[in-house]
């Protein structure tokens, strides 16, 4: 709807029939159709000469789908009706096309089609109703056929043609209303309903569509580097049991093993609301499994992944998990229809369920190695963004779809730039690697310069913000749900060509780029172990030909170290715990000195909160707007003080410390290792080297705490959470009751009154924050205990490692002493085979790797 043909006249004319002083901002796209419709239906229902009780009740069902239930818009009709009536408005044809001059095309269809509903309400036809439509559809430049379709719709009578059919389909596809309010979703899905049902034609499914073969590929790779850890396993397991080597390193092949079968490719499908992420869900998958309807769907986080059999898992927030039917999958994982008509997200967001697992054996995608994560929508509410954030920490790739029939809105926009910043780590302009920005709905461009002008304005956003890293196969324009249709019926066209453009895209991205990084990365652990496994059984052999053979004094200053090593550990764990209480200390300090100034930090950007609804007729959803202003605000301020104070200062200082102190126990358990094998001619000090070298990435860094949104970035998220839907619902229920109270204006003061209620937004959502600041102390804890404790227990893997090596050589000085010469010879014998077992192991895995 195009609210910038609101003509003058249109403003007189309306504020003609309600009897009120109307502006154009009052006239937003509901008021406006519903004064078409209101004309429209009265026109129906009186060209008879005669009102059926059918039709009085056909014309309240009919109205009340655009009148939301807060508001004043229930008045509005109510003056509406009226003042059609009295100014006799749906016989004044000039008047009418006045009222309908922002509809599109689209929205004229269905404005006529609720007509053809009116006139059927009684169950005949009248000939009057039906020529009165006729001229108004002609007017407003109808296609006849399309009204044809409708009349056989509604009166259940005659046959229409198929390519008619199919072009009233199109145009009304609940797509092309998103811009507009769900109602408008609703009502085009109801209609289309009533459309007579199109004939079809099954055919074979293109297998070759959804066989991700170079995904099936990398599975066999992985396989193979799985079984070849098997056998490390065993051979460092039988090398343990003969005291050959430290049990230790069963104990990281082992870890190894098993991440290699739990680590599929993670993949999440990010949007807003109603952008058609579950139909191509569906097409990914190749089945109709996600739910699918006209308005909001996804009501909580799924996880799709194969499964030997079909389960449905569904966790909840306190640690329950629940097994269900598999039938009840759609209903659970969906918003309930009622809900997501009227908005009611805060309602929602109380929802106990944390996410659904669902697992399915036939998942052509799934049993190739991806799990697949269906977010919500981005735009809903704050704690839904807030989920999605937290699920892009592990994630390899992410699909970003955006709607070709309502491009780039200033919101999405920030939406994307959100997301950027959770994948790149925190970094806001460099290029993302591993996102897909997704086009769907290219299906409802009806013309070839439409499609030109939304490729290109994509194009030059990406361009302009440095968006995408090989933006020439990480761009792609789809009709998810044709390409859908092509897919279940076996057709090839146009459409599923584009749809498998970017699924080869995508499956070369997660094979060649990150699946390879992926492998590499546990062929370097594997070759770690491997090397100190060699090591190992060369001191093994050392020890058995009396080149290393410990004296008492020896073996006593063995006994020492373990005992300085354990006491290192002891230290270190200490010192932790002193700086953990010195950074909470200094955090609550720095806190009450950033708090102090917040309000009237928060207060100034107040004033540059917009809405574009107006505060009359649509008040919950302005209230909703500043709230998540005020959200958004608030969050930016927390994040800011949480990295460039709490994390970038106070956090710095005090890891420096603990760092320092574990190189200095490190480099003094080295220092010791290297004495004693000077002294024995051992070999400890390579494999501790090697132990070292393995140490977890993270023991560095902050620990990747928040996955990528910043020690501030979660500590704003979880303070969002702690106030958690109290905090939304309070302030909607709190301004709502402000505005009934008396604010004391009419809808003559719009703007006065958006800024009271923008004032009432900003003063009890900033009560409530601050009610919720007791939760500071407990975060502060989590981020502090997360980062302090990633580095203690990367620090005592290494000093446990040093004592085991400790021990392993006394295990093995002792049974030299009580074997055989024979038995010795033996051993050196057994050891050379399971060398040279591990080196072939080791070539093997070395040629796996796909070129």
């Amino acid at each position: 709807m195009n609210t910038a043909l609101v003509t003058s006249e249109a403003v007189e004319l309306f504020s003609r029939i309600t009897g009120q002083k109307l502006s154009q901002k009052t006239l937003t796209p509901s008021v406006i159709f519903l004064a078409a419709l209101v004309t429209v239906l009265l026109g129906v229902m009186l060209a008879d000469g005669t009102v059926t009780e059918e039709e009085k009740q056909r014309w309240q069902k009919s109205i009340n789908k655009f009148i939301p239930p807060e508001g004043n818009v229930r008045q509005l009709t109510q003056l509406l009706s009226k003042g059609v009536r009295q100014n006799q408005v749906y016989k004044k044809l000039n008047d009418l096309l006045t009222l309908t001059a922002p509809l599109s095309e689209s929205e004229r269809l269905l404005l006529i089609g609720f007509g053809y509903e009116m006139s059927a309400a009684d169950g005949v036809m009248d000939a009057r109703e039906k020529k009165y439509l006729e001229v108004i559809a002609n007017r407003l430049g109808i296609n006849p056929r399309h009204l044809a379709v409708l009349e056989a719709g509604f009166t259940h009578q005659g046959t229409v043609e198929p390519s008619a059919l199919d072009e009233v389909q199109s145009l009304l596809d609940p797509a092309r209303f998103h811009e507009l309010d769900s109602v408008f979703v609703k009502a085009t899905s109801d209609m289309l309903a009533a459309l007579p049902a199109k004939s079809e034609h099954k055919g074979m499914q293109l297998q070759q569509s959804t066989s991700y073969k170079h995904l099936k590929e990398f599975q066999e790779y992985r396989q193979q580097l799985s079984n070849f850890c098997n056998q490390l396993f065993q051979i460092i397991q039988n090398c343990s049991n003969r005291d050959f080597l430290p049990h230790t390193l069963t104990e990281e092949i082992n870890k190894i093993s098993k991440n290699l079968q739990l680590q599929p490719f993670r993949l999440a499908v990010l949007g807003e609301f109603s952008q058609g992420k579950s139909t191509l869900l569906n097409a990914l998958l190749g089945e109709k499994i996600q739910p699918v309807r006209a308005i909001p769907c996804s009501g909580t986080v799924t996880v799709l992944k194969y499964g030997a059999q079909r389960r449905v898992i569904c966790r909840y927030k306190d640690g329950r998990e629940e097994e269900i039917p598999f039938e009840q999958y759609q209903v659970k994982a969906a918003i309930p229809k009622e809900a997501a008509r009227d908005h009611r997200s805060d309602e929602l967001a109380q929802s106990d369920l944390d996410e659904i697992i669902l697992e399915h054996p036939d998942l052509e995608l799934c049993k190739s190695g991806v799990e697949i994560i269906d977010s919500p929508g981005l735009n809903e509410n704050p704690l839904r963004t807030t989920i999605t954030q937290k699920l892009l920490k592990d994630t390899d790739a992410a699909i970003f779809l955006t709607n070709a029939m309502r491009l780039l809105p200033e919101k999405e926009k920030e939406l994307i730039q959100n997301v950027r910043v959770q994948l790149n780590g925190g970094k806001k302009n460099e290029p993302i690697g591993n996102l897909f920005l997704v086009v769907n709905f290219m299906d409802l461009l009806d013309e070839e310069e439409d499609c030109e002008d939304v490729i290109q304005r994509i194009e030059s956003f990406v361009k302009e913000e440095n968006l995408l890293l090989k933006a020439e196969n990480r761009l792609h324009f789809i009709s998810a749900k044709s390409a859908l249709k092509a897919i279940l019926k076996g057709n090839e066209d146009d459409y599923l060509k584009a749809f498998q453009i970017f699924t080869q895209s995508l499956e070369e991205f997660l094979t060649s780029e990150c699946g390879s990084i992926k492998l590499k990365q546990f062929i370097t652990k594997i070759n770690t172990l491997v090397q100190s496994s060699f090591q190992g059984l060369r001191q093994a052999e050392e020890v058995l030909d009396g080149k290393v053979n410990l004296s008492e004094v020896e073996k006593q200053k063995i006994l020492e170290q373990i005992g300085e090593a354990s006491g290192r550990d002891v230290r270190i764990r200490l010192l932790a715990d002193q700086l953990i209480e010195s950074v909470v200390e200094q955090s609550a300090e720095s806190w009450d000195e950033w708090s102090e100034g917040l309000s009237e930090r928060m207060a100034q950007k107040s004033l540059s909160w917009t809405s574009e609804h107006n505060p009359v007729l649509s008040q919950d959803k302005l209230i909703k707007d500043y709230m998540s202003q005020f959200l958004q605000d608030l969050t930016q301020e927390i994040d800011a003080w949480g990295n460039n104070t709490f994390r970038d200062v106070i956090l710095q200082q005090n890891i420096k410390i603990l760092d320092e102190r574990i190189s200095q126990e490190l480099e003094a358990i080295q220092a010791e290792f290297k004495s004693f094998d000077q002294q024995v001619k051992s070999h400890l000090t390579e494999q501790l080297n090697l132990s070292i070298s393995g140490i977890n990435d993270n023991f560095w860094g902050f620990g990747g705490f928040g996955g990528g949104i910043g020690v501030g970035g979660a500590l704003a998220a979880g303070l969002v959470a702690f106030a958690g839907i109290g905090f939304i619902a309070i302030i909607l229920a709190s301004v709502a009751a402000a505005i009934v109270g008396g604010f004391g204006l009419s809808m003559l003061d719009i703007d006065g009154l958006r800024d009271k209620i923008k004032l009432k937004v900003f003063e009890i959502g900033f009560q409530k924050f601050n009610e919720s600041m007791d939760k500071v102390s407990e975060k502060f804890y989590e981020i502090v205990g997360s980062v302090f404790n990633n580095r203690v227990e990367s620090a005592s893997q290494v000093i446990t490692q040093a004592i085991l090596l400790y021990e392993n050589l006394l295990e093995q000085q002792e049974k030299t002493y009580k074997d055989s010469l024979e038995q010795r010879e033996a051993d050196k014998v057994w050891i050379t085979q399971k060398r040279q077992e591990l080196e072939q192991v080791q070539k093997n895995i070395e040629a796996i790797l796909p070129s």
